[in-house]
């Protein structure tokens, strides 16, 4: 078995910590789950996006774990838009 980069476990971490964090929050095990599978189809020499988006997906954790946050909203293009 291949060896995990430096940011692959990263993102594993994240991913764990989405799934602990969402555990007592209905509806956001699925979101998450279908927003790392989308993900996960980026090339892994995408360094730049993959960075971007571990950023963006720590700043929606700390906002997941807040007692207050009942939920997280997304933005998503038009169909027919790139």
């Amino acid at each position: 078995m291949a060896r995990h980069s430096k940011l692959q476990k990263q993102v594993l971490s994240l991913y764990r910590q989405f799934l602990r964090a969402g555990q007592h929050k209905p509806g956001f095990l699925p979101r998450v789950r279908d927003e790392f599978r989308q993900n996960a189809r980026i090339p892994k020499t995408d360094v730049m996006h993959i960075e971007y988006l571990y950023r963006r997906a720590q700043r929606q954790l700390d906002q997941l774990k807040d007692v207050n946050t009942k939920q997280l909203g997304t933005f998503k293009k038009p169909k027919g838009q790139n």
